[in-house]
């Protein structure tokens, strides 16, 4: 199970709040929706971010330092059957959870399942690692974490 340390403060609740008012705005059915810089403050302020992305993705195009790792699908064979289980194994419910993927696609499918799965405040985290394509189809040049310039590495 992940060691948190809630550490929030004023900045840290208004972070939240507007989350939350984006998810509102979004009409989402969980939490709220971070960009991907108020991720990393909550993150350095106790709460989980879990990166929700394939093994070869984590190794081949990078990963996040910190982040709790339970993949939503596997590749090439589909839904892993046992992510709620492991995010349990991983997360108190009462503890606030963040979800990345690629754009954000995956992570708001985790963030529902969460959400219908007990977790109080679930949140998906916009733009994701890489972003949208831009016009010549690449990514990580439109949002994300990486193009935030937040903390990153490749293996």
């Amino acid at each position: 199970m992940v060691h948190v340390v809630r550490a929030y403060n004023a900045a840290m609740e208004d972070i939240l709040r507007r989350a939350r008012e984006r998810g509102a705005r979004l009409n989402l059915p969980y939490a709220g929706a971070l960009l991907p810089a108020e991720a990393y403050a909550l993150m350095r302020a106790g709460a989980v971010l879990v990166d929700v992305r394939t093994k070869p993705e984590l190794e081949f195009v990078g990963s996040i330092p910190g982040a709790a790792c339970i993949e939503w699908n596997f590749y090439p064979q589909g839904r892993n059957p046992r992510f709620l289980e492991e995010l349990s194994e991983k997360v108190p419910k009462d503890v606030p959870v963040m979800f990345l993927c690629r754009s954000g696609g995956r992570s708001h499918q985790a963030a529902i399942a969460a959400t219908q799965a007990g977790w109080r405040e679930a949140y998906n985290v916009l733009e994701g690692f890489e972003g949208d394509k831009d016009a010549e189809g690449h990514r990580g040049t439109l949002g994300g974490w990486r193009k935030a310039g937040l903390p990153w590495v490749q293996s």
